[in-house]
């Protein structure tokens, strides 16, 4: 593995921000598209249980569909692809025992070695405190996803606008998150912006790292 040089990282993500405008001519490759889908599945989740499904709108009829949903804002369907994370609406033994077949697979590894993690999991975020806010605890794992998108995004020059300022229940009738056991925690368009958004040269406002960061040795 060869790292990128901080400074490179540095110059990215000063580079982006929330962008307000996006180019409709201009579309994400699908070569960049690409990496972009396999940085989402390799986002961390809370016991790696990826309680989350992302939909990928390109049709431009649905985009266009979306924007009242969206309270307006154009980026919905300006932007080259939406993404909308949604996430489970409830946790169960069943996908615990699905992940947990799953890593064994993968691993090539005896199930009753992870019994005691199975165990673990349904304790917590299905019969435990935590899995009375299934929805919660999974929109949270989600917002590990948006940065991790948003950041590779921009380590590729492609621009994202992260938006929580829609109507969930519309964005969820929309794609029939319902009978499909989900329901939409944030949006995400992604493409390129317009030269004239003028928020692209404004500078950022972030607190200085003494008043943020605080280390205890």
């Amino acid at each position: 593995m060869n790292p990128i040089p901080g400074s490179q990282l540095l110059d990215q993500l000063r580079w982006r921000y929330a962008t307000k405008l996006f180019d409709p001519a201009r579309k994400i490759s699908a070569e960049d598209w690409s990496v972009l889908e396999d940085a989402l599945v390799l986002t961390p989740s809370s016991y790696g249980l990826q309680p989350w499904k992302f939909f990928v709108i390109t049709n431009q009829d649905l985009k266009d569909s979306l924007i009242p949903a969206a309270y307006n804002q154009r980026q919905v369907a300006d932007c080259s692809h939406l993404v909308i994370m949604t996430v489970r609406t409830e946790m169960t033994e069943a996908d615990v025992d699905r992940f947990v077949d799953f890593t064994a697979e993968t691993r090539g590894m005896d199930r009753e070695r992870l019994a005691g993690y199975r165990n673990l999991m349904v304790g917590d975020i299905v019969s435990g405190p935590r899995g009375k806010d299934a929805v919660g605890w999974a929109k949270l794992q989600s917002y590990i996803a948006l940065g991790n998108f948003m950041t590779s995004a921009a380590l590729l020059g492609i621009d994202t606008c992260p938006m929580e300022g829609f109507v969930p229940k519309a964005v969820d009738e929309a794609l029939d998150l319902d009978e499909k056991g989900l329901t939409t925690a944030v949006l995400c368009p992604a493409g390129y912006r317009l030269p004239d958004d003028k928020y692209a040269t404004t500078d950022k406002v972030r607190y200085p790292n003494a008043e943020v960061i605080q280390h205890i040795r």
